[in-house]
């Protein structure tokens, strides 16, 4: 991995609200292995820039549990085939082309563990959209053209002990018994987290904030 520059909060807003006067419409990408604090640097941007921005993360195009199910991947959940991938694309595309109505996008509900689709507007008027995930930099077929909509992308870096608490406090949080949420955030987890690593290569900037936000 490139080694990641340390960058403070405030930086990276004022980098996102230059993002979002450079053109009609801009997307931005963050990136990083789970439990990096991606979903809450993306919020945090979002706020930062105001009504002119919209957060429209991937993990709204996972596949509905029923269907992980059907399919064996359920043990899984989170891998890259457990997801909508091609859907993600789509909506990409529609972003990136500043329809002259509406975008409604899916959001994925932690509380019931399942996507809800039209779920997130994106009006003509904004200016910029943040999306986030673990496989936004990933060069396999259909995940390679998610490099190509963006027009920036950041990967977000943390030390992987603080990654492995927050990925055991977060499946517990959720339900997991403390020994699940362990072997979940070694297994799945870091089978993901070592899919999605070497593509920091690929970003435009690799970062650790200086304060990590809670995860």
């Amino acid at each position: 991995m490139p080694v990641a520059r340390v960058l403070s909060f405030d930086e990276l807003a004022t980098r996102a609200r230059a993002l979002a006067g450079a053109g009609p419409r801009q997307l931005l990408g963050i990136a990083g292995a789970p439990g990096a604090g991606k979903s809450t640097l993306a919020e945090r941007i979002v706020a930062a820039v105001g009504p002119a921005a919209r957060l429209v993360p991937m993990d709204g195009f996972h596949l509905a549990q029923s269907e992980l199910v059907r399919l064996g991947r359920a043990d899984r959940k989170g891998a890259p085939d457990t997801f909508d991938a091609n859907g993600f694309v789509s909506v990409l595309r529609r972003l990136r082309r500043l329809e002259p109505t509406s975008v409604w996008a899916p959001a994925f509900r932690r509380d019931l563990e399942e996507p809800v689709a039209g779920a997130i507007e994106v009006p003509p008027e904004v200016r910029l959209v943040v999306t986030e995930g673990n496989y936004l930099l990933v060069r396999d077929e259909p995940w390679e053209e998610v490099r190509t909509l963006l027009h920036e992308i950041w990967f977000l870096d943390l030390d992987a002990e603080l990654r492995l608490r927050r990925l055991t406090a977060r499946h517990e949080a959720y339900g997991k018994s403390p020994e699940q949420a362990r072997d979940w955030a070694l297994g799945s987890d870091e089978a993901n987290a070592a899919l999605v690593c070497p593509t920091a290569d690929h970003a435009d900037l690799v970062v650790r904030l200086a304060e990590p936000p809670p995860g």
